[in-house]
């Protein structure tokens, strides 16, 4: 071994003969001789290595360290949730804990983080999917996001030197069945426009329509983000409930992490533009328990934020007495999307319009759409034809 030097800190980084970095740190004494127990991490190169040896020491240094031959699954999950999800939403790292507490923990918890093997992990999978006999099992999808769940944290554990492989690499997933999103005819959008019409939540679902905003971003929209001199919404944020129960309301970045300005038909605007006259009306009869701190667009009597649930609820209600009982909230959103291909849009466009990550997902998304489209084109193009053959 190479000669060894101090970290930055307690320890020291030595390279092996293998070409590896060594970082060597204390963990405790021995009770009976009074020396030094000293435990090692490894890295590819002394930079990797300094960053492990400081998270190990750290975790010496605030009682949170663990021997790794001796930390379980359900130990080392609780320690990747609270100490290396820091780039990611709160919705997000909520949901994590969902799939933890629920699936992960009381199937393969108590298993060593050492000892966990491939087919263990698989009959996780296997055990919780939906079948005929498990009629309340999880469905292809949310395995897929189980999955996700444990493989980053299964793959943070290698990145520590904890294990030596990720035990989720040879799992074999279920084939997650994709469906054609759902989306209102014509006829529908009409009897919809009628049946909200003097609804206490007519403004809100009639912008969702023609926007295709997601219900939180709707929700969330404020005025600083509506400029009615350029005829544009800035859509910057949308407005999340903590998945907990008792979970608060707060303002949050949009899904995909990007602000996106839209150009929505004049129609929307002169929504809004009546929206912040009657929130003005709303206001002075509220007097002093008017409260709008968010600046929000759509409140309720005193100014508070509308709720999720009472207004998907309503909405529910609506679409079941027009006969429309499977059509949800973001089925407006499918929509909007659709309307929008239909009537010339290209998918780069809807893509920027609705807040899609890529162009390819969006056409992902609405490819039965484009063909439908073309079909339609293909048709048309013989009917022509056949007119100038009639002609000539």
């Amino acid at each position: 071994m190479a000669k060894r030097k101090a970290a930055n800190g307690n320890g020291t980084i030595s390279k092996r003969a293998d070409g590896r970095y060594e970082g060597r740190y204390v963990v405790g004494y021995d009770p009976g001789t009074g020396k030094q127990i000293r435990k090692s991490v490894y890295g590819k190169t002394q930079t990797e290595c300094a960053k492990k040896l400081r998270e190990a020491i750290n975790a010496v240094d605030t009682g949170s360290y663990i021997e790794p031959t001796k930390i379980t699954v359900a130990q080392w999950l609780d320690i990747w949730h609270r100490e290396y999800l820091g780039n990611v939403k709160q919705s997000t790292a909520a949901s994590y804990k969902s799939h933890i507490e629920t699936h992960i923990k009381p199937n393969i918890g108590a298993v060593k983080l050492l000892s966990l093997k491939s087919h263990q992990v698989q009959k996780l999978y296997n055990n919780a999917l939906r079948t005929e006999d498990n009629p309340d099992g999880m469905s292809a999808k949310n395995i897929k996001n189980l999955h996700g769940v444990l493989h980053k944290a299964m793959k943070q554990a290698v990145i520590l030197g904890y294990i030596r492989s990720n035990p989720t690499e040879g799992c074999v997933l279920p084939r997650v069945e994709k469906k054609e999103v759902a989306f209102l005819e014509e006829d529908q959008i009409r009897a919809l426009l009628d049946a909200i019409s003097g609804h206490q939540f007519e403004d809100v679902y009639k912008v969702t329509l023609f926007t295709g905003l997601r219900q939180g971003e709707a929700l969330g929209l404020t005025w600083d983000c509506v400029n009615f001199d350029a005829g544009v919404i800035t859509v910057s944020k949308q407005l999340q409930k903590e998945k907990k129960a008792g979970g608060e309301y707060r303002l949050t970045s949009c899904k995909t992490d990007k602000v996106r300005r839209i150009s929505p038909a004049p129609f929307v605007m002169d929504i809004l533009r009546q929206q912040r006259i009657k929130q003005n009306e709303v206001r002075l009869r509220a007097g002093g328990f008017w409260s709008n701190e968010w600046n929000l667009v759509f409140t309720n009597e005193i100014g508070g934020h509308l709720c999720h649930h009472t207004v998907y609820k309503h909405f529910k209600k609506i679409v079941k007495e027009l006969g429309l009982p499977d059509v949800r909230f973001h089925d407006m959103r499918h929509t909007y999307a659709v309307i929008s291909i239909q009537n010339g849009d290209d998918i780069k466009t809807v893509q920027a319009n609705v807040g899609h990550a890529t162009a390819a997902f969006t056409l992902d998304v609405y490819g039965h759409v484009s063909q439908r489209m073309q079909k339609e084109s293909a048709n048309r193009m013989q009917n022509y034809i056949k007119e100038l053959k009639s002609t000539s």
